[in-house]
């Protein structure tokens, strides 16, 4: 089994800085891939940023040049720069022993997930 928990979330002004970390635990072959996910009120959860067995990165096009994924040992990281009001939801740790190249920014590739941290970019 994996646990995630995810810390760092708060409230910002427009253009303001947070950063996101990840604390993972249990088996480490079943968190090769990890991501970032967010979902704001009414909308579906949707893929940020993800880092792959490999350490590639990959990011949505809405956060690149902002955002920067990153992982250390035991911790996942997202460096959050020049946020939008369009940034504000609920962001997600997501991990799991592989995940396929069309499914990397999807949710349904992970099958492990923590319970989330709010993140309100105000304008």
């Amino acid at each position: 089994q994996v646990q995630l928990v995810e810390s760092g979330g708060g409230s910002v002004q427009a253009g303001g800085s947070l950063r996101l970390s990840c604390a993972a635990s249990g088996d480490t072959n079943r968190r090769t891939y990890m991501g970032w996910f967010r979902q704001a009120p009414g909308k579906e959860r949707e893929g940020v940023a993800a880092v792959d067995g490999g350490d590639r990165t990959m990011y949505a096009d809405s956060v690149k040049g902002r955002f920067t994924i990153s992982k250390d040992k035991n911790m996942l990281y997202l460096q959050m720069d020049s946020l939008k009001p369009e940034d504000t939801g609920m962001y997600y740790c997501a991990a799991d022993a592989w995940v396929g190249a069309t499914w990397i920014l999807r949710a349904v590739g992970y099958r492990y997930w923590g319970q989330g941290t709010q993140v309100t970019v105000s304008s």
